[in-house]
């Protein structure tokens, strides 16, 4: 009996040390930083590393972690100074920088971070109304931060940022909101539209000018050029007309071939015929027949040559010659036919070998005019 009551006095001693050792001894982790209370008062702060302790002395009150904290706030309602109520969620960054401040100086800092960003964020917002509370963020930021990396200093706590997550206005400013917002793109994009129209259409039109400007140029050039062509050409006929030495008849026979062109058309009335054509006639009718005889029937006879056909025919004018109505002129010659001018020579001499009768008397030439009765 005494012996098993010597056992359980042994093991009691043994589990007694092992108890005093583990209280003696104390780990700290990196970045973590412990409180120590002797006889329930501060006594001192350990950071990192192996701490060996006064056992049922000192006792461990708080572990501190000194990494920094991301802590999220529920969303808070806040007005704004044209009277809407907004929702905000707000995310602060903080570092515990002084251990012992974080525990004796405010029961729970984190509470206290939280209650004292609603109440800045309250008071910065009410300054603002919503435009610029969405478009401000920045500005919130900083002046949240600012107060309460003030106030929260003698907590031995330092706010490192201060986010704002989420500004959510009431469900009838949104869509308020967002038909501006529609109408204000539809506005920017009818906008783009025209500007795009305009540059389109003032492109258009200075393309259409300087195509009309390149059309004008290439046209007169080309009027040009055809010009001087024509020139060269006329300049080779002519050259070739003058070096080939044409005779009377070919001229004769070329106006012949030229004057049914010259008379086709239903308003060709009257044409005349130049002075070189009836001598051409004559030099062909004299080679052909020698003296031109007189043309008979009933269309030349009765017809008394006038003083003013008694010009001589290299001197005759220009006579025009007409046709019916509706059809071609006809072509018609001094001396050949019985419209022309006659000399008097040629009067006198058909007169003195022209047989005396009752339908020639003395001194009238047998040429009678056409249409004679």
């Amino acid at each position: 009996m005494p012996e098993v009551i010597a056992t359980i006095v042994l093991v009691l001693i043994v589990a007694f040390v092992l108890i005093v050792i583990a209280r003696s001894v104390r780990i700290v982790p990196q970045q973590t930083a412990v409180i120590v209370e002797r006889l329930g008062s501060y006594s001192r702060t350990l950071n990192d590393g192996l701490h060996l302790l006064v056992p049922f002395i000192d006792k461990p009150r708080d572990t501190i972690d000194l990494r920094e904290q991301v802590v999220t706030f529920p969303p808070q309602p806040v007005i704004t100074s044209d009277n809407l109520v907004v929702s905000i969620d707000t995310v602060i960054y903080y570092t515990v920088t002084n251990a012992k401040s974080a525990v004796y100086e405010i029961a729970d800092f984190i509470t206290g971070i939280e209650q004292l960003t609603v109440t800045t964020l309250r008071n910065v917002i009410g300054s603002l109304d919503l435009e610029q509370t969405l478009t401000s963020r920045d500005r919130i930021n900083g002046q949240l931060r600012g107060v309460l990396d003030q106030e929260t200093g003698r907590w031995g706590i330092r706010v490192n940022r201060v986010e704002l997550k989420a500004i959510d206005p009431p469900a009838s400013v949104q869509d308020s909101m967002e038909k501006q917002m529609r109408a204000e793109r539809d506005k920017r994009a009818a906008v783009l539209t025209a500007e795009g129209f305009k540059q389109s259409a003032i492109l258009q039109a200075e393309g259409d000018r300087q195509a009309q400007v390149l059309r004008a140029q290439g046209s007169a050039e080309a009027r040009v050029l055809e010009a001087q062509g024509q020139s060269r050409a006329i300049q080779d006929v002519f050259d070739a007309i003058h070096a080939g030495e044409p005779t009377s008849d070919l001229l004769a026979y070329q106006y012949l071939q030229v004057l049914p062109q010259i008379a086709r058309g239903d308003a060709n009335k009257m044409w005349i015929i130049p002075s070189e054509l009836t001598d051409a006639l004559r030099g062909i009718s004299n080679a052909l027949g020698g003296q031109p005889d007189a043309p008979t029937g009933s269309d030349d006879a009765g017809k008394t040559p006038t003083a003013a056909s008694t010009k001589a025919r290299t001197g005759a004018p220009k006579v025009p010659v007409t046709g019916p109505e509706g059809t071609p002129p006809q072509l018609k010659a001094p001396g050949l036919f019985s419209n022309d001018p006659v000399p008097e020579s040629e009067i006198a001499d058909s007169s003195a070998h022209s047989p005396q009768g009752a339908d020639n008397p003395p001194g009238q030439s047998p040429w009678r005019p056409s249409g004679a009765q």
